[in-house]
């Protein structure tokens, strides 16, 4: 029941701190139309995060990072890259041990976002695409036509897609990441795998049915502290899903790790949960 000491944690979902972290939520911004989230958070959710990490400043943001995953059991990291993120590019060169790459994807772009997760995989070797539905402008529902082509080309490409499910904590709308809409996309793309992102709230319940019925549909705990894991989810990964459940942080974006693990260890896994849960499912589904 205890969370392990000796497990190589792999997280997969975690950044490198930027010294203008605001910038990171420039693509969302037209969808914004309350002051508070046009003029003064800083964080799209602060409404809803009470203590968002305070990186500070530093010389070297790659190696702060690296101390950080130290000082908590982080094996190895799952972060974004794209073509204007030159740190990420530098940290995925310099240390290919300890991070994964990924890339986002905007269906809106067409055959140039296709042509980019190309790219991203021929220089990067990338582990997965991640989508944020709700934040793309204009907004692109799980299910649309846009995205048809990204499940293929990440079926081509043989790697999980990381979709954001449930309300949205941006105070933007919500129809696009409905849980439900996850459905006729693994009814057509049977090989595709699919890791659910932040929570799926408040349909928990229907994403645990969907992945009993579904075998290439997973659920990661990403942007929620352990102490708010839904209790379905919980339920599910002691009993038949152990093998569906993935750990996935929200460092720095909204969760410090000192909270995150912190809460871990009253976290009621089984014993033979955690190591599925902190690494070995990660290994197998991202195949590393």
């Amino acid at each position: 029941m205890p969370m392990p000491k000796d497990v190589g944690i792999i997280d997969l979902m975690l950044g490198i701190p930027s010294p203008e972290p605001k910038r990171g939520y420039d693509f969302m911004r037209p969808l914004f139309r309350d002051k508070e989230s046009r003029e003064s958070f800083e964080f799209p959710v602060e409404y809803m995060f009470k203590d968002v990490p305070k990186t500070g400043r530093h010389e070297d943001y790659i190696k702060y990072t690296l101390e950080k995953m130290d000082a908590f059991g982080i094996e190895r990291a799952l972060i974004g890259v794209s073509r204007d993120d030159e740190t990420a590019r530098r940290a995925l060169r310099q240390h290919p041990d300890r991070f994964l790459p990924s890339c986002g994807t905007d269906p809106n772009r067409g055959m140039e976002d296709l042509r980019d997760i190309q790219r991203m995989h021929e220089e990067f070797g990338i582990k997965a695409v991640s989508a944020f539905p709700c934040g793309l402008f204009p907004q692109v529902p799980i299910d649309d036509k846009r995205f048809y082509p990204v499940y293929a080309k990440c079926c081509e490409l043989d790697v999980p897609i990381c979709i954001c499910v449930g309300v949205p904590g941006p105070r933007i709308p919500m129809d696009p990441q409905k849980v439900e809409r996850l459905d006729e996309v693994c009814w057509f793309f049977p090989e595709l795998k699919i890791v659910m992102r932040h929570g799926a709230e408040p349909w928990t319940d229907l994403a645990v049915k969907l992945m009993l019925k579904w075998p290439n549909l997973y659920y990661s705990t990403s942007a929620f502290a352990p102490k708010y894991y839904p209790k379905a989810i919980l339920d599910y990964a002691n009993t038949r899903g152990a093998d569906k459940v993935l750990y996935a942080g929200y460092w720095p974006m909204g969760l410090t790790l000192e909270r995150i693990f912190g809460d871990m260890p009253n976290v009621p896994l089984r014993d033979e949960v955690w190591p599925k849960f902190l690494r070995e499912n990660a290994i197998r589904v991202f195949r590393l």
